[in-house]
């Protein structure tokens, strides 16, 4: 089977009303039809940005493959595997897994592998996770019985240097 078409240097926005809700980054994609599917493939990986409500970058999402599934019905889903990391900016949350799949219609994003969660509180482990499309309620399925927690300096200043508007301060 041969793609029927192929990008190169692939660079996707989504936009509503002018406020920028997501983009896809991809060195490659290459699209297969069928009869009952068309599927996107993303061979050497791909990055998900998506922002919130304001315009400030929130979610990132790396994966070094994933596939795109458009079926004939009008349902679609997405697979990412291997090293994907799932990285919340504003929470300041990551979680690492191998594979993570992404229910569109229900704007959910979830795991049954093995998933590592850290956070400014400690790091969490477990097998699947489930969450928004933008991670902002990531739960573990089924959580190891130990936890790590870090103690933090509450008057420890966090700069945020994605979202920072304005002159960066001299180190």
């Amino acid at each position: 089977m041969y793609p029927v078409q192929s990008v190169d240097s692939m660079f996707i926005v989504q936009t509503t009303n002018g406020v920028l809700e997501s983009r896809m980054e991809a060195t490659l994609m290459e699209r297969y039809e069928s009869d009952s599917l068309d599927l996107d493939y993303f061979k050497n990986g791909f990055s998900v940005y998506s922002y919130d409500e304001q315009g400030s970058l929130e979610t990132v999402i790396t994966a070094r493959t994933a596939r795109h599934f458009k079926f004939r019905d009008g349902s679609e889903k997405w697979e990412a595997f291997g090293n994907v990391r799932i990285r919340n900016v504003i929470k300041n949350e990551t979680m690492e897994t191998d594979t993570l799949y992404w229910n569109r219609s229900e704007q959910k994003i979830y795991t049954h592998c093995y998933v590592k969660m850290y956070s400014r509180d400690g790091m969490m482990q477990g097998y699947g996770m489930q969450s928004d499309e933008k991670a902002r309620n990531a739960i573990l399925l089924k959580p190891f019985d130990g936890y790590g927690y870090v103690v933090q300096d509450s008057t420890k200043v966090v700069l945020d240097s994605i979202n920072f508007v304005g002159p960066m301060p001299k180190k």
